[in-house]
């Protein structure tokens, strides 16, 4: 089992997103990346990144770190609260619902990923099944 957010969650995320086959079917025209970026809050006290370089419905690298000089600039960002994002993860957050509540926010051409709407989905569901640990 992964804490998240670590290094090794990142590993069983990204070994999940490239076995989902959902998922590679949603995003087979994505091209672009994406940081995933875990602000802090009452219960995690440090920002913590993850990057993704996704390509046709795959990741073909990713980074993960608590520092952002550590992270390429990517074209998108996807931005919340730990609690938020323990909540996306627990699937009792929709993402897109997410950006639409105010609970997350996007850095990144709105429109490119409004058309991908599934594609995030499955990332999220893909975050579902690793198997995690969050912090207390």
């Amino acid at each position: 089992m992964a804490v998240f957010p670590s290094p090794e969650w990142a590993d069983e995320y990204v070994k999940a997103l490239n076995s989902n086959k959902e998922y590679k079917d949603a995003g087979k025209t994505w091209e672009g990346d994406i940081t995933f970026v875990i602000q802090p809050d009452e219960k995690y006290s440090k920002t913590w990144y993850l990057y993704l370089d996704l390509f046709h419905g795959e990741c073909r690298s990713y980074k993960a770190s608590d520092k952002e000089d550590d992270i390429k600039k990517s074209e998108f960002s996807y931005i919340g609260k730990y609690s938020n994002w323990v909540k996306l993860i627990n699937k009792e957050i929709d993402p897109i619902q997410g950006l639409m509540t105010g609970k997350f926010k996007l850095d990144g051409p709105m429109m490119k990923i409004m058309r991908y709407t599934k594609a995030a989905k499955e990332m999220v569901n893909t975050a579902s099944l690793v198997k995690t640990e969050f912090e207390a």
